[in-house]
């Protein structure tokens, strides 16, 4: 069974300016429906159960462009996301953002990570149309 999914989209700025956006964790609930709140250490994600406070991690890496999550649950679970902002010529970069499923039982996992590649596809052309503002 697939555990992860990749998604892409092209950005109209240039890859400075997306990293500098992303990498910021307080601009999350601007573009995800996944926080309701983040800061740089702590978050409010929303599930379908309701908020659940957590401890967040944002690793970054300017010169490779890497901006990755990783989420600590009350549980002690951890859930992660990786992503990279790629050039594509002075004024535009690519976005690709590797989606892992949650931390839930195997026989949810499914179900759950088809949601979330949904949720995901709409939250990339928010981020878009954000940058591209």
């Amino acid at each position: 069974m697939k555990n992860f999914d990749v998604q892409s989209i092209g950005l109209t700025v240039s890859a400075q300016a997306a990293f500098d956006y992303i990498s910021q964790p307080a601009n999350l609930p601007k573009w995800t429906n996944a926080f309701s709140r983040a800061d740089a250490t702590t978050a409010v994600l929303v599930t379908p159960n309701g908020e659940v406070p957590i401890t967040l991690q944002t690793v970054t890496s300017r010169e490779a462009g890497n901006i990755d999550w990783l989420m600590t649950f009350p549980d002690g679970s951890v859930a992660s996301a990786y992503s990279r902002i790629t050039a594509n010529g002075a004024d535009n970069s690519i976005y690709t953002f590797v989606l892992m499923a949650p931390p839930v039982p195997l026989e949810a996992l499914e179900g759950a990570l088809e949601a979330q590649k949904g949720i995901l596809a709409t939250e990339l052309e928010k981020l878009k149309g954000i940058l591209a503002a």
